[in-house]
């Protein structure tokens, strides 16, 4: 799939409510990488530094601890999410998680240095930012009330509301482990959703 910057910052503009003035384009244009990348490409790795927030704009990816050998899945990102090693890039620490992607995906690159440039000289990019973290925020205050007050078929529900596609996407041991339920209950879940 052929992709051009003036579809990407089409796509960010309209997924966040802002709109870049041309010097800033100009600016950030040159800045961003764009990359197309296998399914289950690691994009940052535990205990790894990351100053990168990427934006994607095909396809999805995750994050995931490592714990006892066994992977618990985090964080879902799909068409127009950003997704980071938040303490990461926030507090220049190792991540203490992997990101990968789910699928083939295309992805745009920015690094801490770009987006700091341009919010320091763009009030428009100050705003996308800003977006960027409220929306990131709001996903995962819901993940916290999911896991504190709903019942295993609520969370299923809820998840499937914001992710119409999601089972067609995500292998069901990875979407069983963001719900914070064993496999079987989630094959329960399913079917009985499925008779009704």
């Amino acid at each position: 799939m052929e992709v051009n910057y003036k579809d990407i910052i089409q796509q960010i503009e309209t997924n966040y409510a802002v709109k870049l003035s041309a010097p800033c384009i100009t600016e950030l244009v040159p800045a961003i990488k764009i990359q197309s990348v296998e399914k289950n490409t690691p994009l940052i790795k535990a205990e790894q530094y990351s100053n990168t927030i990427y934006f994607i704009f095909k396809g999805s990816a995750r994050a995931y601890y490592l714990k006892d050998g066994k992977e618990i899945t985090d964080w879902f990102a799909f068409e127009n999410d950003f997704i980071t090693s938040i303490n990461g890039y926030f507090l220049s620490i190792p991540s203490p998680y992997n990101l990968e992607t789910l699928e083939p995906t295309i992805l745009v690159e920015f690094s801490r240095e770009t987006i700091n440039k341009l919010s320091q000289k763009h009030h428009e990019f100050t705003q996308l930012e800003k977006a960027i973290v409220t929306k990131t925020m709001l996903q995962l205050q819901e993940r916290i009330v999911a896991i504190q007050f709903k019942t295993a078929q609520e969370k299923y529900q809820s998840l499937l509301e914001f992710y119409p596609s999601i089972t067609q996407r995500v292998p069901l041991t990875q979407l069983a482990s963001f719900l914070g339920i064993t496999l079987e209950t989630l094959s329960r879940i399913r079917s009985s959703k499925n008779k009704s």
